[in-house]
């Protein structure tokens, strides 16, 4: 499926919805949750937002806060192994389901997802 379709789909909307979602699981999470200091959780929300915004729909807003998005460099200082990488895709799942993204958009963007999470691994087990 194109991005531009899945932008169309979910919309500024829908992602907004998804990523709050997210959010909400990384607070009580106790595996992936200390990563995200308390004081920067609604920055790190509004990161991701913007990013998924920028990725789909061409949104402007995370290049002109961010620049690049370089995203192995900025998830460097984390220690990132299989099971950290797997739970942020279990929350993001759980995401998915709470906002009732369309199946063939949640399979779309599992895979996106799955990329991605697995390509900011930086230690081994």
């Amino acid at each position: 499926m194109d991005e531009a379709v899945i932008y169309t789909i979910l919309g500024e909307a829908g992602f907004t919805k998804m990523v709050a979602a997210f959010y909400r699981r990384i607070k009580q999470d106790p595996l992936i949750g200390p990563m995200y200091p308390e004081e920067d959780l609604a920055g790190a929300e509004e990161r991701l937002r913007d990013f998924l915004l920028f990725r789909f729909g061409n949104d402007p807003r995370y290049q002109a806060k961010r620049g690049h998005p370089r995203l192995r460099m900025r998830h460097a200082p984390f220690s990132i192994g299989e099971a950290e990488a797997v739970r942020w895709l279990e929350l993001m799942d759980e995401a998915m389901d709470e906002t009732n993204v369309p199946a063939s958009i949640k399979l779309e963007l599992n895979a996106f997802f799955t990329m991605v999470a697995h390509n900011m691994r930086n230690r081994q087990e």
